[in-house]
């Protein structure tokens, strides 16, 4: 009996011996440091963040028409009595003293840390059958709102070249129509199956740098990023020129575009 009970006591104290040495074997592994901590190098500095655009500019110039501008066309009058008063000349072609009006001038392409698209719709009326304004910018996203200020039917039908992106109906004293401005598209034609004579042209950029010359001919871009960008002026009938631009914040940038009839297309 002393013998059993002295042998039980010394497995006891075997067990109690091993069990720590197993463990001694076998330790749990500590936990691995931070990321951070391990791939930075004693001293480095942390990466720094993307710096925001703080510098802009200001891109402006003027479009001339080089030699005597061909005569517009006769339009013929329209028997509409809602069309009273409309232009009876073509309006594609407008020179005034040498300028070029309805010239669009846009920075092409994306423009690092660009003001993005505002809920603002771009808008275009109808009055006395005629799109008002002719030619004008708007930011891929943005809404594009068609009013109908005219007493008559208009049929507004915007085209991708020869594709229809949309054919809607305005009776007269209908509410305005809203259409987005796909991001995939650079240039909108706005057509009236009812009045043909009727054109409009929205040229649509991912950015807000772009603006259409007046009388003078003159055009101004604010808040241009600071950089350098290719500058496109583009006409209904002339076609497209390039410029290359520098802007850099407190000076001007100035570029100037000059159009013949020869160059049409």
């Amino acid at each position: 009996m002393t013998l059993r009970t002295l042998g039980l006591a010394v497995v006891g104290v075997s067990g109690l011996v091993w069990a720590p040495a197993c463990k001694n074997e076998a330790p749990v592994p500590p936990a691995a440091p931070a990321a951070p901590e391990v791939a930075k190098a004693p001293g480095a500095p942390a990466a720094p963040a993307p710096a925001p655009v703080t510098s802009r500019g200001t891109i402006r110039g003027v479009v001339t028409f080089k030699g005597e501008p061909p005569a517009p066309a006769e339009l013929a009058p329209s028997a509409d009595p809602a069309c009273e008063g409309m232009s009876l000349k073509d309006p594609a072609l407008l020179v005034k003293d040498g300028k070029l009006r309805n010239v669009l001038v846009r920075v092409r392409g994306p423009v690092p840390g660009a003001i993005p698209a505002v809920d603002t719709p771009a808008v275009v009326d109808q009055q006395k059958c005629s799109y008002q304004p002719r030619v004008q910018g708007a930011v891929a996203g943005q809404p594009l709102q068609i009013k109908n200020s005219d007493g008559t039917m208009h049929n507004v039908r915007g085209m991708l070249g020869s594709k229809a992106l949309f054919n809607v109906a305005q009776p007269p004293s209908a509410p305005p129509v809203t259409k987005p401005l796909p991001a995939d598209i650079e240039l909108l034609q706005l057509k009236c199956d009812v009045h043909p004579w009727m054109r409009a042209y929205v040229a649509v950029s991912p950015h807000p740098y772009f603006g259409v010359t007046s009388d003078d001919g003159a055009f101004t871009l604010e808040g241009v990023p600071a950089g350098t960008y290719s500058l496109e002026a583009w006409h209904e009938t002339l076609g497209t020129q390039t410029a290359e631009v520098t802007v850099q914040e407190g000076t001007p940038a100035e570029v100037s575009f000059a159009f013949a009839a020869a160059g049409k297309g």
